[in-house]
């Protein structure tokens, strides 16, 4: 308090030493050199008037009377000395007044904008002061509806106008009502955890909370979500961690936060359980694009490793349907040459949060292509409408070429190839279906034109 006053002190001595400055400078100064000037021209006389001026009480009596008729002249704004001024205060805080156990108040604005004019010391002094104090008094309405009301404010220096911008505003006044909401968690800062944790479990201490507002504001709740930050620094390994006024908010169907209802509580604690879920799976190459003719893939190896892993980090229900990660190569006109490399980028599917290898160096050789002609029977049908039964009626076997180096051709058997026919839109009847070949082996390439019968019967 005594910094206020000192410096409110400050300021008006400033003033003080400006008006008087001025008052010494266009009224004294000029006061005196007439009174000189006079006696000046009157010395050596006797007279009366010469006996009067030069004496020291006779003019600083004059002077203060000349001071006074100027103060009063210029504290009466009949002359300004001063010129006019303005200031913008903006974002004022609004201060809202009303029966809150009853009612909820929209259309109100947290913050205005006030507008100052007057003389420029006057606004200079009120805003240094800063006591700019904004009321929207809604007490004396008892019933709900929509009202225009005016704010009131405080005003810290009499002689400055204020404006308020808006002064006044229409407001609606509803009833507050109460309703119980399920209250779900969301993970917020997901990025900033360590990739090598994930969020095992949370339980919060409410599963149910109040939510007061009005009945339109209530109605639009879509959901009422506890929100988890994870991006806290102490969170460096896997436990259980306690959670202290853990946020609450409300949202509506698209997503956007509805801040003019209440809740209560309007915060919750809970538990927190991080865990590291690892799996090592296979890196595998797929290859698109065609070789040269009389060219195959020979062999594939990433980071000189026939079989490389990697570890795979994330969600447990993500990482465990993941049995091997792919990265693909094109190698379309190539195969002239006897061994490539390339460089090639692992992407982090849905639900994987860290990979132990970013990137991998494949290297691919080729030989010459062989072929051998291999017989299948055991052909399986997919993507069949559910309600219906399907079976194949051609005979005999279906012949499939089996392309690659002779070495990789050597070793593939029937039974190692996956034939199938796609039942896809097919409704009942008999149809003719192309034989296609399951192969995820760049090293093997399989070719097979027969087309089998099918027969769909509904259920």
């Amino acid at each position: 308090m005594s910094k206020l006053f000192k410096k409110i002190g400050k300021i008006i001595l400033a003033i003080f030493e400006s008006f008087f400055g001025v008052i010494d400078k266009i009224i004294i100064m000029p006061i005196s050199r007439l009174v000189y000037n006079i006696s000046k021209k009157t010395t050596g006389n006797n007279s009366f008037f010469s006996k009067i001026i030069n004496r020291p009480r006779f003019l600083i009596i004059l002077s203060l009377i000349f001071s006074v008729i100027c103060f009063l002249l210029v504290d009466n704004k009949v002359v300004s000395l001063v010129d006019n001024d303005a200031e913008s205060i903006e974002n004022v805080p609004v201060k809202l007044i009303y029966n809150e156990e009853a009612f909820v108040v929209e259309n109100v604005p947290e913050t205005i904008d006030i507008t100052i004019t007057g003389r420029k010391s006057d606004v200079y002094l009120a805003k240094q002061l800063g006591e700019f104090q904004v009321e929207l008094n809604l007490s004396k309405y008892t019933e709900a509806g929509s009202y225009k009301v005016y704010f009131t404010y405080s005003k810290n220096i009499n002689s400055v106008h204020y404006r308020l911008d808006p002064s006044y505003l229409t407001v609606n006044i509803k009833d507050k009502v109460s309703e119980e909401k399920t209250v779900v968690y969301d993970i917020v800062g997901s990025d900033e955890l360590d990739p090598k944790l994930s969020v095992e479990k949370v339980t919060l201490d409410k599963s149910e909370v109040v939510v007061k507002g009005s009945e339109d504001a209530i109605k639009q709740i879509s959901s009422i979500k506890a929100l988890i930050n994870v991006a806290d620094k102490t969170y460096t390994e896997a436990g259980t961690y306690e959670l202290t006024s853990i946020p609450l908010v409300a949202y509506d169907n698209n997503g956007e936060i509805i801040k003019n209802v209440e809740i209560v509580p309007k915060t919750l604690t809970g538990t927190l359980i991080l865990n590291s879920y690892k799996k090592t799976v296979p890196v595998t190459v797929t290859t698109t694009g065609k070789l040269v003719s009389g060219k195959a893939i020979s062999s594939i190896t990433i980071n000189n490793n026939a079989n490389f892993t990697v570890d795979v980090y994330g969600d447990e229900e993500a990482i465990k349907n993941i049995n091997s990660i792919p990265v693909q190569i094109l190698v379309d006109g190539l195969g002239g040459e006897a061994t490539i490399k390339r460089e090639a980028s692992i992407k982090r599917t849905a639900g994987v949060r860290y990979l132990s290898a970013k990137n991998v160096t494949v290297t691919i050789t080729f030989g010459n292509e062989e072929q051998k002609s291999i017989d299948i029977t055991n052909i399986t049908h997919r993507n069949l409408a559910d309600g219906y039964s399907a079976s194949i009626i051609s005979q005999g076997n279906t012949t499939v070429q089996v392309k690659g180096v002779q070495s990789n051709i050597n070793s593939i058997e029937s039974k190692d190839i996956n034939a199938y026919v796609d039942l896809s839109n097919l409704t009942e009847g008999t149809h003719e279906v192309e034989v296609k070949i399951d192969n995820n082996n760049p090293l093997i390439d399989y070719v097979v034109t027969k087309t089998i019968t099918v027969k769909i019967t509904k259920n």
